[in-house]
């Protein structure tokens, strides 16, 4: 095990604010040189270790290859099989993880625990999602935006439409440091959290990036660049089913929201998608869906954060 000389966390997407373009671009680079088989093992010798409190099919795939094809090695690590799960305190299996991993990927219930882990871990902490965040997903779609707008992220406008929940929150905070422009569509009980909504407007003002908020669905994605949509019901939330669905009733991307975006635009979802729900088939399945490039980012994206997180620029 080779700890990093200065340890970086990613447990917000606000984590990556110096270096977030850069990022994106070295993740493209990473798509590219996979597809030519030219990709460097900068990860050679390196362990990752991965929590997962709660399912997972993109994060956790995703991580395991990122680390394959770049020369490392991760290690699945469920809680139920875990001293965590018999009582281990949180800060005992950080430092022990500490002595065996290059880094720890997180998948928490609670963003409190998230926080309590990389408290007491001397390797970097990595969130694969929390109740607060999802900032490994955001730099998956903003790759996925510099793909498709070629670079430019200057006067694009995204709309979001559903639940101001952990996507929206790393969502808002990312495309108010690159500087796209969001409009965020949901219902007033379900808006995001006022101290995310309060960051990422200080980002916005030194990107330029313009962040408003309706609970009408038609207003954000009037003449919009791309939409953007996530489940009405996230895990840990299964018991507000009912109250959810009545709220969220609206607040689909349809072919009828489609037409209000511009004629260029494509759609987007970090899924598993709710078919019906918050998404139709006939735009999940449509030629303006951008989400199966949005899912394949996830790889290129982890290689990126990775890299720099267990290696460092260079």
């Amino acid at each position: 095990m080779t700890a990093t000389p200065t340890k970086r966390d990613l447990l917000s997407i606000a984590d990556l604010e110096p270096d977030l373009p850069e990022l994106l671009l070295r993740a493209r680079e990473m798509k590219a040189a996979r597809r030519t088989g030219v990709l460097a093992h900068r990860l050679a010798g390196l362990n990752l270790g991965m929590i997962f409190e709660k399912p997972s099919t993109r994060t956790r795939t995703s991580f395991e290859v990122a680390m394959n094809d770049l020369g490392g090695h991760a290690i699945y690590l469920s809680p139920k099989e875990m001293q965590l799960g018999r009582g281990e305190t949180i800060a005992d299996t950080a430092r022990v993880l500490s002595r065996f991993v290059d880094g720890i990927v997180y998948r928490a219930y609670r963003h409190e625990d998230l926080a309590e882990l990389a408290r007491w871990a001397t390797v970097p902490v990595i969130n694969a999602l929390d109740d607060l965040e999802h900032p490994c997903q955001i730099v998956a779609d903003l790759t996925t935006l510099h793909e498709r707008w070629n670079g430019d992220f200057a006067g694009r406008r995204l709309a979001y439409i559903g639940d101001g929940n952990n996507v929206h929150h790393s969502l808002l905070l990312g495309c108010a440091l690159v500087g796209v422009d969001l409009a965020s569509a949901t219902p007033k009980a379900y808006r995001p959290r006022p101290e995310i909504v309060a960051r990422a407007e200080v980002f916005a003002r030194r990107s330029g990036a313009k962040l408003t908020f309706t609970d009408v669905p038609r207003e954000a994605a009037h003449e919009a660049d791309a939409l953007y949509t996530d489940v009405w019901i996230s895990m840990g939330d299964e018991a507000e089913k009912e109250p959810r669905e009545a709220a969220f009733r609206g607040y689909q991307i349809n072919a009828a929201l489609l037409a209000e975006a511009r004629p260029d635009a494509f759609v987007l979802h970090d899924l598993p998608a709710h078919r019906g729900q918050e998404i139709t088939d006939e735009v999940l399945d449509g030629p303006r869906a951008a989400v199966w490039d949005q899912a394949e980012n996830r790889l290129h994206a982890q290689k990126a954060i990775l890299e720099r997180l267990l290696r460092g620029p260079g």
